[in-house]
């Protein structure tokens, strides 16, 4: 973990937090409900994606709670009831961390000003992360007002400082060597575990705003909240595949193939990063111009709209490109 600067504190530094009668930790904000947070923490542990980590009931929450059930065989309710819960609490991994900030973070190489506009962005020689707390939004799945409701020091943050986090820290960071040194910095900087299963086809759904991941014999094992198109360029739907997957991609912008581009807009080649405009990984399919692909703004996940690509938070576009492999069926429905 030292790319990113943080170390675990000891268990002398920081007590665990106090847990109400349900198990999820008591001592959160105003604001974040505990059982919600301690659920879309045990959610993303297992795969399945419940958007931003905020302890805030949404439709994403319901959607990953609704799959985590169909493929744990519990009512597809959307409820955390109490079969749920005890389903979701198997792994017995923590709602909550405790963490030290180090000096090197704080002196790692930042991206503070990245214009608006998409061709302006072609001058920057890396699109990273702007500071330290979009960084840990990211690492920890979350966002900054999530974090800084958490740790209202991270205003002004300094080295010693100890932080309060969701407990996302994999258990595997064994990665495949054949990897780019690069792509497995990313990796562990987003706390992607190298254990992913094996997907053997993938289902984007328009009206469900999700893209399922099915096993071999068919079976739900991961789903994640997508953004699937626009009114002026839908999603595709129909039968593909899966080409070829590009780490850390580079982003070529052609205003031909954007309706909305700027008439004075020419091409441009955007070099790669969390903020490049394709995140950091592009998941190529067998229609020309068409893939799958992380996002500088999760938070606008199903929420906003785009140029016909299925859009994903970083985080959740490198778990997938963990699972995936290539002549992959994807399927887009309505």
């Amino acid at each position: 973990m030292a790319s990113v600067g943080l170390i675990f504190a000891t268990s002398a530094q920081a007590a665990a937090p106090a847990r109400d009668q349900t198990g999820a930790p008591a001592s959160l904000p105003a604001g974040i409900d505990p059982a919600i947070f301690q659920a879309q923490v045990q959610l993303d542990r297992a795969g399945f994606a419940p958007g931003i980590i905020d302890g805030k009931h949404g439709r994403f929450f319901v959607a990953a709670l609704k799959a985590f059930q169909e493929a744990r065989g519990l009512e597809q309710s959307g409820v955390l009831d109490a079969a749920s819960r005890k389903a979701l609490a198997s792994e017995r991994a923590p709602t909550l961390i405790r963490m030290v900030l180090r000096a090197q973070a704080l002196e790692a190489p930042f991206t503070p000003d990245i214009p608006s506009r998409i061709v302006d962005q072609a001058s920057l020689p890396f699109l990273g992360y702007r500071n330290l707390l979009e960084k840990l939004s990211e690492r920890f799945h979350t966002s900054s007002d999530t974090l800084l409701q958490l740790n209202p020091g991270l205003k002004t943050p300094r080295a010693g400082m100890e932080l309060l986090l969701p407990g996302l820290i994999p258990s595997d960071r064994v990665y495949d060597p054949g990897l780019p040194a690069r792509w497995r910095d990313m990796l562990s900087d987003l706390n992607i575990s190298a254990s992913q299963p094996r997907a053997a086809r993938i289902i984007v759904s328009k009206s469900q705003s999700v893209l399922r991941v099915l096993d071999a014999q068919g079976r739900l094992i991961a789903q994640f909240p997508a953004t699937t198109g626009s009114d002026h360029d839908p999603l595709p739907l129909g039968q593909w595949r899966v080409r070829t997957t590009a780490f850390m991609p580079t982003y070529h912008y052609n205003p031909d193939l954007f309706w909305d581009a700027d008439s004075s807009d020419q091409k441009a080649q955007l070099s790669a990063g969390p903020n490049n405009p394709v995140g950091v990984v592009w998941i190529d399919l067998d229609k020309p111009h068409y893939g799958i692909h992380g996002t500088p703004e999760p938070s606008l996940i199903g929420r906003s709209q785009s140029h016909g690509c299925i859009r994903l938070s970083n985080w959740d576009a490198a778990r997938l490109a963990q699972m995936l492999q290539a002549d992959t069926p994807a399927e887009f429905v309505a």
